[in-house]
């Protein structure tokens, strides 16, 4: 470039100023690629630009030379050799010069990096250790809502605290949306009213990126059109954020991912979290509702050497230093029971319970509930205290009985049902219910064998036989019919009652009807929300009622559940009449925040991990935690 503009300089000729043009263009480009910091694919675009205004610029000298000089002069010649090389490299650019690909995200966090190393590194002013704020924003909101349109209090200093929702600088003026704790409110910036001169607030603001948590303190006040404000005077960088947020227009919808980053889904829809907020509102009632019933909270251990308490697949576990292994719990009752023999007689729990089942819209591995047990008391007890502690809850959080919820319908589109939960709720006893729905007469002592022919006649009657794996032993059999012909009715809050034995190894028989127990379950929406009974008190019974499951264990199902000889010994020292009470806490919040899927209302449900090997996995096969989340470290400068 140096040597043609030399032999161009004192050109005159039109086209000669065109060459002289394109060589000064690529000069300057050359130039400013040295000062600015481009990206790799940048850089490449200019090479490529540069490439073709020098292959302009050749072309015409070579028309230049060849009217001057002749083509077969040797100095056109080799102007045009020259041409066709640099036509060459156009057209096929070496492997080698091609950039690496360098992502949105990478280039942003490189420049996040850059704004932490001038801020004075990685334990910088960046990462203050604290922020003075004076309010919440939820607070401020509260406080200054009733300030009139376009007022500013300048005789108030207020400091905020919160994560940046939105952005946007323009000039001598910013506007930011703070979140705190759910809240919203606007930060208005200008430079009139900033601490620093108009350099030092351009620099302020320009610095900030959506999704950092910033702290800001100014005035209170009302914007002209009306919006609530802080009137900044200064912003302070609490942290910066080093990802990209998703944007606003596109939001962040996809499901598998919100799971697996619910902290991402909090950030982005601020919404969802009303979602848990309901579900603390729904565990804060139950546990003051019991409080003032005189109950005791307790807390009994996550494993043990038997898995019992409840029909179902337990998580096996091993114990170290014991060299034992142990499985999760499955419910907490046999333990709460033992403490009623003990004389705790109003006793209650509230924690997670593990059962190995299957992964589906209305089931997790770990669940959270609540039991309790109430001596003295019977099902006719807890009854009414259902009614009292659903209903009064659901009023609590919505203001009224009836609760609104989105049922996905066969093709696709949703439909709004309207669920009343104002008590009383209705009553339907299992086996009447299920001889109206079979047209039969059931068996009298459904743990016979002439039961397990009546029942497997009834499933192939219906067409049911293969919705249902084996073993096909009676108690499995009676809840198939059950699912298939009561639980479909139970759209507003239903008690299905008085379930068989063969089905409730640990409740007590029906005082009208032996082959019965005094047990209900609450369903809503088709959905299981509430198990209770009369405890069974009688050692002798129980373990005639363990060595049924140990038969139906040896069947194949796997669900039953084993002798506990530790539960029994307790009983026979005595357990007094006793009601036993427990509620699904994930359901229920289903219930009331119009949520198909149960990974809705937990923060981090169980999710598989992405990929093997490196295959599927993101940022090229980077490790991944439990949620499947890419563990990426950084490498950090020292300071």
């Amino acid at each position: 470039l140096k040597l043609q503009f030399l032999y161009l300089i004192g050109a005159k000729t039109q086209h000669k100023k065109k060459i002289l043009r394109g060589c000064f263009r690529g000069a300057c480009r050359v130039a400013f690629d040295t000062r600015t910091e481009f990206s790799a694919q940048a850089r490449f675009r200019h090479t490529m630009a540069d490439l073709k205004a020098q292959i302009d610029a050749q072309s015409t000298l070579v028309k230049e030379l060849q009217k001057s000089k002749g083509r077969d002069d040797p100095e056109t010649k080799a102007a045009v050799e020259k041409m066709k090389e640099l036509r060459q490299q156009m057209a096929k650019p070496k492997a080698a010069d091609k950039p690496k690909e360098v992502s949105g995200e990478e280039a942003y966090y490189n420049e996040r990096m850059q704004l932490i190393e001038k801020m004075g590194g990685t334990m910088g002013a960046a990462f203050p250790h604290k922020f003075e704020t004076t309010m919440e924003v939820e607070k401020y909101i509260e406080t200054y809502a009733s300030v009139e349109q376009g007022n500013r209090l300048d005789d108030k200093v207020e400091a905020l605290a919160g994560r940046l929702n939105s952005v946007r600088v323009a000039g001598k003026t910013a506007f930011f949306s703070i979140v705190g704790n759910g809240h919203i409110v606007q930060v208005a910036m200008f430079v009139d009213l900033f601490k620093g001169t108009e350099a030092e607030f351009k620099e302020t603001v320009k610095m900030f990126r959506r999704g950092d948590i910033v702290g800001v303190q100014g005035h209170p006040g009302k914007s002209k059109t009306g919006e609530l404000s802080i009137f900044g005077t200064s912003m302070t960088m609490l942290t910066p954020c080093m990802k990209m947020l998703p944007k606003d227009h596109f939001g962040f919808k996809d499901q598998e991912t919100r799971y697996r980053q619910r902290y991402l889904d909090l950030i982005v829809n601020v919404k969802n979290r009303k979602t848990f907020e309901t579900r603390a509102k729904i565990i804060q009632f139950i546990r003051r509702y019991l409080d003032d019933l005189n109950f005791l909270e307790v807390e009994t251990p996550m494993m043990s050497t038997a898995a019992g308490g409840a029909t179902a697949r337990p998580f096996i576990t091993h114990h170290n230093d014991l060299d034992l292994d142990m499985f999760m719990r499955v419910a907490p009752e046999l333990y709460l029971k033992m403490l009623t023999v003990g004389g705790l007689e109003r006793v209650y729990e509230i924690g997670k319970n593990f059962r190995n089942e299957g992964i589906d819209l209305t089931h997790n591995p770990e669940f959270t509930a609540c039991e309790f047990y109430w001596a003295y008391a019977d099902y006719n007890d807890l009854l009414k205290v259902t009614e009292e502690i659903v209903s009064g809850i659901v009023y609590k959080v919505h203001g009224t009985y009836d609760v609104p919820f989105k049922v996905e319908k066969k093709d696709g589109t949703k439909e709004e049902v309207v669920i009343n939960f104002k008590p009383p709720f209705r009553k339907l006893r299992m086996i009447p219910e299920l001889e109206k729905s079979c047209g039969e007469k059931f068996p009298a002592d459904l743990e016979s064998a002439e039961a397990n022919a009546f029942l497997k006649r009834m499933l192939k009657k219906f067409d049911l036989t293969d919705n249902l794996a084996p073993p096909h032993t009676n108690a499995r059999m009676i809840d198939e019919l059950c699912g298939t012909f009561l639980e479909v009715q139970c759209v507003n809050p239903t008690f299905i009652m008085d379930h068989p034995k063969v089905m409730s190894p640990l409740a007590k028989w029906h005082r009208d009807s032996p082959s019965l127990t005094e047990r209900f379950e609450l369903f809503v929406m088709r959905k299981e929300v509430c198990n209770a009974y009369t405890e069974l008190n009688s050692p002798i019974v129980q373990r005639e009622r363990f060595e049924g499951q140990m038969k139906d264990k040896d069947a194949g199902d796997d669900e039953a559940q084993p002798i506990d000889e530790g539960f029994i010994t307790a009983l026979e020292y005595g357990l007094p009449p006793t009601a036993g009470w427990g509620l699904g806490i994930d359901r229920l919040t289903m219930m009331l925040t119009s949520q198909m899927n149960i990974k809705e209302v937990l923060l981090f449900p169980a999710m598989k991990p992405l990929g093997a090997a490196g295959e599927g996995k993101p940022f090229g096969g980077a490790a991944l935690n439990g949620q499947g989340v890419p563990q990426i470290t950084p490498v950090y400068k020292k300071n």
